[in-house]
């Protein structure tokens, strides 16, 4: 081939390059509803423990029925399409594999409630474990296999479960729905108080009876506040730590009390191990025993305080907060294998961080920033970290983390297809000066965005107030919904927000009204005054719970 040729076709195939571009450029459109209906919701991840292959839920949602399906797919731990695993038009969901990798375990409304199943690695047809009357909210396996934990709701008085099922027919049965309510904390968001507690119960997989290991009038995990499962199991299968309040009804609904707990796989008694009256949740023992460790706010009744990680050396009897100087909140943790460091995330502008702390030293180290991640898990050799990620224009998919070389690589992508049709613009970060300090905003442009046109500005305003807007897909108050019909759209994390330091989330406590209010109206001003495609005559505000 000749030189000449060569560069006439080189020539050919970038303008057919360009072409194509433009084609799919202009094949693109805004995000409607019933696109984003379409999305598939991935959540879950849970690694296997040859550490070669993840099993995950993918919620798919339907217009024409107005709910969601969810079943459980398998992917390979190095990457590719994932395949349906459990499926059924009942929803399936909260797979846990069994310590040998051989069976999965998994949450099924097939039969009506939901209940524990378990289907082979090696195929075939799901089995039912449980049928407790209350249904199954969360279990976990032992480490030998041999018996499983399972949260369940109970009426306390009831002395066995039969007494349940008979109660929880009674009740279904009953013409009288109306309920009289004598206490606080007779309703938690949109749950109402139906006499029920959730009990943890252990679950015998040879046929024997399930043992209620926290009777009383209290629940675990608790009513508000908790952790990721708030109930965990030590290696040697001799000792079980759980969340509850056991505070008075007054109490409970105006205090965040939870504590930790510790028991036995017999049940026979119940120590109090926590003392703090403020929030202490989500236990969770070191692959070899020694340690416990947990999250746990310092001041009572704050239930925007710090989530400090502490660690309780069982053999020492001794509890010591190793992140006292890292002014950010723990959002969830994992054990590395060798139980030498825990990787835990914090809330870090609208973003996350993920950091390594060394036990010996109490050394931390951030591993990552600048993304969202959810949901850790490690690999048996310690080497990877596997965790949802997602931005506010990409819905959340399943990364691993090298944590030699740092990178995230993608291992999924469930919605490539349509994503690949829609124009999402990504998030761009803003600072402005306010009451002292510098505060952060995200903006979002419309689809097909021209800087010579004139958009109208819509100020989205974040609930809490202490909470904040993250760079995340989110499926209540999608900014991406609102941008499609042509707003800029933006989100300013005011003072009060969490990820920017305690001091800044406690600097509207007794407040609400001030200082969140100033800073929504200079950055209107901030807004305006620097970004010549919002026209200042065209102002909108949406927002949910507080905002």
């Amino acid at each position: 081939m000749t030189r000449k040729i060569y560069q006439s076709l080189m020539v050919i195939m970038v303008s057919l390059g360009l072409v194509f571009t433009l084609a799919q450029a202009q094949n693109k459109k805004a995000l409607t509803f019933e696109d984003f209906i379409k999305i598939k919701r991935v959540s879950d991840p849970q690694l296997s423990p040859d550490g070669k292959q993840l099993a995950l839920v993918i919620t798919s949602m339907s217009l024409e029925t107005n709910r969601g399906n969810s079943d459980i797919y398998l992917v390979p731990a190095g990457g590719g399409q994932p395949l349906p695993f459990v499926f059924s038009p009942a929803a399936d969901f909260f797979p846990r594999w069994s310590p040998d990798g051989k069976n999965l375990a998994f949450i099924s409304s097939r039969g009506g409630s939901p209940q524990v199943w378990v289907i082979p690695l090696s195929g075939g047809e799901p089995r039912k474990l449980t049928d407790f009357p209350g249904g199954v909210g969360s279990f976990s396996w032992s480490k030998s296999g041999r018996f499983l934990l399972v949260t369940s709701s109970v009426f306390p008085d009831c002395p066995d479960l039969e007494a349940n099922r008979r109660r929880f027919e009674q009740q279904e049965n009953s013409r009288v729905k109306a309920r009289i309510y004598d206490h606080l904390l007779f309703r938690h968001w949109n749950s109402w108080f139906d006499g029920t507690r959730s009990h943890l119960f252990l679950f015998p997989l040879d046929g024997g009876q399930p043992l209620d290991l926290t009777p009383g009038d209290y629940d675990t995990p608790p009513i508000a506040l908790g952790g990721e499962l708030d109930f965990s199991l030590a290696p040697e299968e001799k000792e079980i730590a759980f969340v509850r309040n056991i505070d008075p009804e007054l109490k409970l609904g105006l205090g965040t009390n939870n504590d930790i707990f510790l028991t036995t796989p017999e049940g026979k008694t119940i120590d109090k191990l926590t003392v703090s009256r403020a929030n202490d949740i989500d236990p969770k023992y070191s692959p070899d025993g020694r340690y416990l460790a947990y999250r746990a706010m310092a001041r009572p009744g704050f239930e925007a305080d710090k989530l400090d990680l502490i660690i309780y050396d069982r053999q020492k009897k001794t509890f010591s907060n190793l992140t006292d100087k890292l002014d950010y909140s723990l959002s969830e943790f994992v054990w590395a294998p060798d139980s030498q460091a825990i990787y835990f995330l914090c809330e870090e502008k609208a973003r996350t961080a993920l950091f390594k702390l060394t036990l010996a030293g109490g050394k931390i180290e951030k591993i990552l920033e600048g993304h969202y991640l959810s949901s850790l898990r490690i690999s048996p050799d310690g080497k990877t970290i596997y965790a949802l990620k997602q931005s506010l224009n990409h819905p959340s998919e399943v990364y691993a983390l090298d944590l030699a070389a740092k990178k995230l690589k993608q291992l999924t992508a469930v919605n490539a297809e349509l994503l690949a049709s829609l124009e999402m613009n990504p998030a761009e970060d803003f600072w402005f000066e306010s009451e002292g300090d510098r505060v952060h905003g995200l903006l979002l442009k419309p689809p097909f965005f021209d800087p010579n046109k004139k958009y109208p500005l819509l100020m989205l305003i974040h609930g809490g107030p202490q909470g904040a807007w993250e760079d995340g897909f989110h499926y209540r108050w999608n900014a991406q919904m609102f941008a499609a019909p042509g707003y800029v759209v933006a989100m300013v994390n005011f003072h009060g927000s969490t990820g920017y330091g305690q001091a800044f989330t406690d600097s509207i406590s007794g407040d609400w009204g001030g200082k969140p209010y100033r800073d929504i109206i200079k950055a209107v001003g901030y807004l305006h005054g620097s970004y010549p495609f919002i026209d200042q005559n065209k102002l909108g505000a949406a927002g949910a719970s507080y905002g």
